[in-house]
């Protein structure tokens, strides 16, 4: 049986205990709350344009409930630009591809994913990078562990050339994701997903098994 409040309405000793472990109060929610307006705002100005105010400000909570949940703003973008799908799930069945034929297979993934959900948070991910040493070297890092390392596998040649022919694949498929999502730059932003396969997987597909000049 629970024993009686002291006198005074004081609280017992093991209810403040209990209070300091249990998790501050906040709106249910307004994590995510501040999550979802970062990434929007991140997408639109990258890092250094975005301030945390402005992010309070579009969650509509006050700017101390943001140091409730992150210590700061690098915390706060690493969490609300996690890449929003595992590359390894989205280039799931490219490596086991034919690299004859490979070609329309990754441009078709790569727009595939920048149509779906995910564009907000890969647009914050691609803005926030731009600029900063560290968030780049860590891009490079990823791209080349997770992504090129899937699109090249089985490709023949040397190791210097298969990882120049990596390098030069990745010419093509950041190139169109820049032109296309970032820049925007009409008529390829327009396009049909198909009209683009057919106009960029032919480059892709050279850089993969075609002569280097």
């Amino acid at each position: 049986m629970r024993p009686p409040d002291p006198p005074g309405g004081s609280p017992r000793p093991d209810d403040t205990a209990t209070a300091r472990r249990g998790r501050r109060s906040g709106t249910p929610g307004s994590r995510e709350d501040i999550l979802d307006a970062a990434r929007m705002l991140f997408a639109e100005h990258g890092f250094e344009g975005t301030s945390m105010r402005q992010v309070a400000r579009a969650a509509g909570v006050d700017p101390g409930m943001i140091h409730h949940f992150f210590t700061g703003k690098d915390e706060l973008f690493a969490l609300s630009v996690e890449l929003p799908a595992d590359p390894e799930q989205v280039l799931a069945g490219v490596a086991e591809a034919d690299p004859a034929t490979r070609a329309e297979l990754i441009v078709r993934t790569v727009l595939r994913l920048w149509e779906s959900p995910a564009q907000a948070g890969l647009l914050a991910f691609l803005r926030g990078t731009i600029g900063s040493k560290a968030k780049t070297a860590l891009l490079r890092e990823m791209v080349a562990r997770r992504v090129i390392s899937r699109i090249m596998a089985s490709v023949p040649g040397n190791p210097d050339e298969v990882a120049l022919r990596g390098s030069l694949v990745a010419t093509q498929v950041v190139g169109l994701m820049m032109v296309r999502y970032v820049v925007r730059l009409e008529p390829l932003a327009s396009a049909e997903p198909e009209d683009v396969v057919r106009l960029v997987a032919p480059s892709v597909q050279r850089y993969l098994t075609g002569p280097l000049a």
